[in-house]
């Protein structure tokens, strides 16, 4: 290439940095398929010296974990398998030692090639007895025979920095959003050579219903969710788990391959509240025992993890902006927050008396919105976490309501929207002050148990103790579309991020998605 210097990739280095990926996702099969198509090989381990101390130590289990999908020398297999047999005789797992003398490969190709050698193994597993000297005849003892093989797998192992696929992908991203080649913060498809076109839905009421996911007869879902980008369904239920759906079919996700082999996400205890980050990647998980778990979405992956984030359950789960920080509320009357990277309780903010319902970030991350069943909603300063704003909602009766959640307006970082326990939701500044109600003007038995704001900020969906779904025009004011989404008592919503999907769960066992007429045409 003339006017400047060029970069050759050797075809063998990408073919190791395939393999590096399959090793990482426990894709062996396919591994040792390429390894022996392609006749390349990737001799790395995560840790030489742990390998090489098993071998010296005679931890054979871990050894032959290590260098199960490694190409290995044809000698030192048989030098190592012929230890391993050598051992166990020595240790009386006859049995054992016999299975592996006639099933493992390294020793069938030893009894083609060496079958003096193989015959004298199988002599001294014929025996009732071990006597070492006849054990180690070719000479050297049982410590200098490991500390040979320890010495010959050192020459073929090597450690290279993990996920070398996914570093130079992600170098290579960064590299066209530098040279203005990719807007930043778009979803990036691989496959196709650029941003992902998100399709966003006119927003309106949902009217028809769609997939329905039933739970056991002695479970239902507490919480559910939908990533930011909305590629993720999510619901936490009575018995602990944690379920990743496919929205359109109200199936669980067998694309995920932790589900696939049915190991779930999960907790001990009832999982009351959840939320993502920002990037859809990751999620935060609370359960009723006080545990906050975090995990890796794509592989099911638990990568944080604190035991007591608070002394009751946790209610209400809500990700900073730069995903840095978790702030939780719970039943012990206080809220928190968690640094993801140091995996420590950071701040504790306290003032309610009651039940911490509700938590959320402002979009600029400097403010953190709670409330609580004492009636109040708080505005602290993220940074200091001094108390800026106190104050009640409006409310008809003197009796003290309960405030079901709190959430900053998309877009408005002055702006909250609050749901107590009425037929009302309130829009008001930081301070309090009303800038909108949102009324279905039912007097008894409709009042609000949860509700949710569109991406856009247009739409507001409540659900309440009557079991149904009220949807607010918010630049109206007004109530637009009454449906009836379940028979006994609804315990929340949610909606999805650029799409008109609602979804609604009850303690009869089901979740259920709701789509707007024009979405199910």
């Amino acid at each position: 290439m003339e006017g400047g210097a060029s970069l050759e990739v050797e075809g063998t280095d990408v073919v190791k940095i395939i393999l590096q990926f399959l090793k990482e996702n426990q894709l062996t099969n396919t591994l040792l398929a390429l390894q022996e198509e392609a006749q390349v090989s990737l001799n790395t381990v995560e840790n030489v010296e742990g390998v090489l101390s098993d071998v010296t130590q005679g931890h054979w289990d871990s050894v032959l974990s290590a260098i199960s999908t490694l190409r290995l020398p044809q000698p030192l297999l048989f030098d190592l398998y012929e230890q391993v047999v050598v051992e166990l005789l020595e240790l009386r797992e006859i049995d054992t030692a016999r299975q592996v003398l006639r099933n493992a490969p390294p020793l069938v190709a030893l009894k083609d090639s060496e079958p003096a050698r193989h015959a004298n193994l199988e002599s001294l597993a014929a025996r009732p007895y071990f006597e070492a000297r006849d054990a180690y005849a070719r000479g050297g003892s049982k410590e200098q025979r490991r500390a040979h093989i320890a010495d010959c797998l050192r020459r073929e192992l090597s450690v290279v920095p993990p996920s070398r696929l996914l570093s130079l992908l992600g170098q290579a991203l960064k590299w066209q959003q530098a040279q203005g080649q990719l807007p930043a913060g778009a979803k990036f498809d691989l496959l196709r050579g650029g941003a992902v076109a998100r399709v966003v839905e006119q927003e309106t009421y949902v009217t028809t219903n769609g997939p329905i996911i039933r739970y056991g007869k002695k479970s239902h879902a507490e919480c559910a969710g939908f990533s930011p980008d909305g590629s993720f369904f999510v619901s936490g239920s009575m018995d602990g788990f944690l379920e990743v759906w496919d929205y359109e079919r109200g199936k669980l996700r067998k694309d995920l391959a932790y589900q696939e082999q049915d190991h779930l996400m999960m907790h001990d205890e009832p999982v009351l509240a959840l939320a993502f980050s920002r990037d859809s990647e990751l999620l935060a998980s609370g359960a009723q025992d006080g545990m906050l778990k975090v995990w890796r979405l794509r592989s099911g992956q638990c990568v944080r993890r604190f035991q007591k984030a608070h002394a009751g359950g946790i209610t209400c789960i809500g990700f900073s902006r730069d995903s840095a920080q978790i702030a939780t509320g719970s039943f012990d009357t206080s809220a928190r927050v968690h640094g993801l990277k140091s995996g420590k309780t950071l701040k504790e903010l306290r003032g309610h008396t009651s039940y911490v319902n509700g938590v959320d970030f402002s979009s600029d991350g400097s403010k953190l919105a709670s409330c609580s069943s004492d009636g109040t909603v708080r505005v602290w300063d993220a940074r200091s976490s001094e108390c800026l704003f106190e104050f009640r909602p409006p409310q008809a009766t003197s009796q003290e309501l309960s405030v079901n959640s709190v959430a900053f307006m998309p877009g408005r970082a002055d702006q909250l929207l609050v749901c107590n326990r009425s037929p009302t939701v309130y829009i008001t500044t930081l301070s309090g002050q009303l800038v909108k109600a949102l009324s279905s003007g039912k007097r008894e038995g409709g009042d609000f148990v949860a509700c949710c704001v569109s991406a856009q900020g247009g739409w507001v969906h409540c659900v309440a103790e009557d079991s149904h779904l009220y949807s607010f025009e918010v630049a109206q004011g007004k109530l637009q579309h009454l449906l009836k989404v379940h028979e006994k008592d609804v315990i929340g919503v949610c909606i999805h991020p650029h799409r008109n999907l609602v979804a609604t769960w009850s303690d009869e066992g089901t979740l259920k998605l709701w789509r707007s007429g024009a979405a199910a045409s």
